[in-house]
């Protein structure tokens, strides 16, 4: 199955390109959460989220945005850095990612982020992981178990792209409440 490179978010409108910005930066009304390196974690990221957008009193986006967030998550889990042990085809263990000494303030500088930002009535999610390749949508297989993640997103959300960062990347999805 082929797959091609996502092209790199440029020329956003600017609410939108401040927002990402204040997503990255965690400067503004953004939220954050670490993924641990564990098939769990996914759910605990959809449910962090559920949890915000039910403060926020956006709860109308929960389905749409619980299945983008797991599909982010698993796909920052599978793909950021490169596997360092655990049973053959267990991607959760991955250099890069979790390997990091911690920095001053206990986390691991490269460890996956779950983010959201919400200025009424947008809402803004992104996975940020030390990976620094584009992502890469596959034509889809629809007998194949896995490769329709972005698909997913795309058609789950407004909008859709990433950002490359310093450290790594930030794939982002945009939301609309009702």
């Amino acid at each position: 199955m082929h797959s091609t490179p996502v092209p790199e978010s440029s020329d956003l409108p600017p609410r939108l390109d401040s927002a990402l910005t204040a997503l990255t930066q965690m400067t503004g009304p953004t939220v954050s959460f670490v993924v641990d390196p564990d098939p769990e974690s996914v759910t605990h990221a959809r449910h962090f989220a559920l949890s915000r957008l039910g403060e926020w009193n956006v709860a109308a986006l929960a389905d749409d945005v619980g299945l983008v967030v797991s599909e982010l998550v698993t796909n920052a889990l599978r793909h950021s850095g490169r596997v360092t042990g655990g049973r053959p085809g267990d991607d959760v263990h991955r250099e890069g990612v979790y390997d990091d000494p911690a920095d001053p303030l206990g986390s691991a500088p490269s460890a996956i982020r779950l983010r959201l930002v919400y200025r009424a009535p947008w809402l803004l999610c992104g996975i940020i992981d030390a990976s620094g390749a584009a992502p890469r949508r596959k034509e889809p297989d629809y007998i194949a178990e896995t490769g329709r993640g972005l698909h997913l997103v795309e058609s789950f959300s407004v909008r859709w792209g990433w950002r490359a960062l310093p450290h790594g990347k930030v794939v982002w999805a945009l939301f609309r409440s009702p």
